[in-house]
């Protein structure tokens, strides 16, 4: 349609077309939104914490969570990272399937440091109570079969 071809010529440019921009885009702290499939009505996401190590999303859940009982239905997810409020308009999205094991307490605490100032006693108080039930933790590993990007 007339619509659709406006906006396909009006579209900004990609600014995480370049790997090394998209390698820095992710390096820094920021929310992804984890997409899983559930029964009905529709997909379901949830805010998650991550690290992208340039060949896997990581990411932890506790043991039993919802999340983790839809990814044992349907493996098949996708892991979407957006901008700050304050940056301009960018996105990285993983698409692929995302394996649960157990474990995962190490990129609990690398994750906090990452994310939360730990000099901070309310934040080393709870990662202290995470790290004292290792047990309590799984590993959440999506293998990307798709990354895509844009602005």
């Amino acid at each position: 349609s007339v619509v659709n071809n406006q906006l396909r010529r009006s579209r900004m440019p990609n600014p995480l077309a370049d790997l090394e921009k998209r390698e820095a885009f992710l390096s820094v702290p920021r929310l992804a939104i984890l997409m899983t499939n559930r029964k009905a009505p529709a997909p379901i996401g949830v805010p998650v914490w991550f690290e992208w190590n340039g060949e896997t999303v990581e990411m932890f859940a506790g043991v039993g969570t919802l999340k983790t009982k839809r990814l044992e239905q349907d493996p098949h997810a996708s892991v979407l990272v957006t901008n700050h409020i304050d940056e301009p308009e960018a996105w990285v999205a993983f698409d692929g399937t995302i394996e649960v094991k157990p474990g995962g307490v190490d990129l609990v605490a690398r994750l906090a440091e990452h994310y939360w100032d730990l000099n901070d006693p309310a934040y080393r108080k709870v990662l202290d109570g995470w790290l004292s039930a290792p047990e309590a933790f799984c590993l959440m590993t999506l293998t990307p079969t798709k990354i895509r990007s844009g602005g």
